[in-house]
């Protein structure tokens, strides 16, 4: 899928949502569903609690596991189940998804969905970049863990080139990235030769069609949230209410994939991406919420060339930091003060490792996941949409 060039709106998040906060009252009920027509009936309301609840459980949690592998897991599994209760919530309203206005509707989130694959694409190669990052700290570990043996210059000069390797893996982003755009592997193929060769230069496979070197997460974000508004009310009113689960479900999918590209490195990443949350339905709430811990948490923690704000990379980067201080100003002997730092953090750096190397394949796992639900989802209602049985 080309990379979109789409320019992002020039006014901000906080303007934007200043402005959706200070609607009067009558402009936000007359958004609501008649709760004497059938917009008002059990399902959809059970559909938009769920959301509510689930992303209201992820808004609170405390900081130690906010944007951790454990935090963003639970973030996917919440993201599969409300994908999953839309499916059917469609499957349910096929009558309706193919009439006007819904099935414009639910064809522009479909549109949305599609471009979320090259997401999902970007993530995993985060992951597989986080994985990189664990065999130098392997080296590190093996090198200073003094359970093994005397500690000595051989091994301090062995651990200072893991930490110089692995710092300038992370800092040279052009370079990671180069090398993922060679290595990257579509979730529903395997790349063949006969594909490796029929490949055009400056591409690489991706989860949908093919991503340039070029392609950027922040503007593929921009391009899913550009024009995603709420329904106007005789929207609402034609569509039996269906209108109102489509747009919750549109904004679920921009919260979660910006949530995604915050956390985990990607190409191009970035947070100023333009998009509103209203607050006007029950599940606007903890998704607003949710933006504002992580664009706070990206203010104490970012920094230029950032890799993402995901617990796990600060660890990290803060462990290298201090273990490259430690082993840069190691003087032999060693001092029995010395001895202890480094022991110290050599214990911290192994807990974080320890995280990741139990955390990362699940987490990809999910991410794969993530996008055969969101390929079987458009897939089913595309057929809706089209009134027919027969598969794309």
């Amino acid at each position: 899928m080309p990379s979109t060039n789409n320019q992002s709106s020039s006014m901000p998040f906080a303007s934007f949502r200043r402005s959706i906060l200070s609607m009067r009252s009558d402009q936000v009920h007359s958004m609501e569903p008649n709760p004497d027509s059938n917009a008002g009936d059990s399902e959809l309301e059970s559909f938009q609690k769920q959301v509510s609840d689930r992303f209201h459980g992820l808004s609170v949690v405390t900081a130690d596991e906010f944007l951790s592998i454990t935090w963003i897991r639970k973030l996917l599994d919440v993201f599969l189940c409300c994908q999953e209760e839309f499916r059917v919530l469609l499957s349910n309203k096929k009558t309706l998804v193919s009439k006007p206005p819904l099935d414009k509707l639910v064809a522009e989130f479909f549109e949305r969905s599609i471009k979320a694959l090259d997401i999902c694409n970007a993530t995993r190669d985060g992951i597989e970049k986080i994985k990189l990052w664990q065999k130098h700290l392997e080296i590190v570990l093996c090198a200073l863990d003094s359970r093994q043996r005397m500690i000595g210059e051989g091994q301090f000069r062995r651990a200072r080139k893991a930490l110089m390797d692995l710092t300038l893996m992370m800092l040279d982003e052009k370079e990671t990235v180069s090398v993922f755009s060679h290595r990257n592997r579509s979730f529903g193929r395997h790349n063949t030769s006969r594909d490796h060769l029929n490949r055009e230069p400056g591409h690489s496979r991706s989860l949908s069609w093919s991503v340039s070197r070029s392609w950027s997460a922040a503007k593929q974000l921009q391009s899913i949230a550009n024009n995603l508004v709420p329904p106007r009310g005789n929207e609402i009113m034609a569509t039996n209410g269906l209108a109102i689960p489509v747009f919750a479900m549109s904004s679920v999918l921009m919260l979660v994939l910006w949530a995604l590209v915050a956390a985990i490195p990607c190409q191009d990443r970035g947070l100023q991406i333009h998009f509103s949350i209203p607050r006007q339905f029950s599940w606007g709430t903890p998704l607003l919420l949710l933006h504002d811990r992580i664009i706070d948490e990206s203010k104490k923690r970012e920094r230029r060339n950032s890799n993402g704000l995901l617990k796990e990379i600060y660890q990290i980067e803060k462990c290298v930091r201090h273990l490259t201080d430690l082993v840069d100003s190691a003087q032999f002997p060693l001092t029995e003060v010395q001895k202890e730092e480094v022991e110290q953090g050599v214990q911290e750096l192994a807990l974080v490792f320890d995280v990741c190397k139990n955390g990362l394949d699940p987490l990809e796992r999910q991410v794969r996941e993530v996008f055969r639900k969101i390929m079987n989802c458009r897939t089913e209602g595309i057929e809706s949409l089209n009134g027919a049985n027969t598969p794309l």
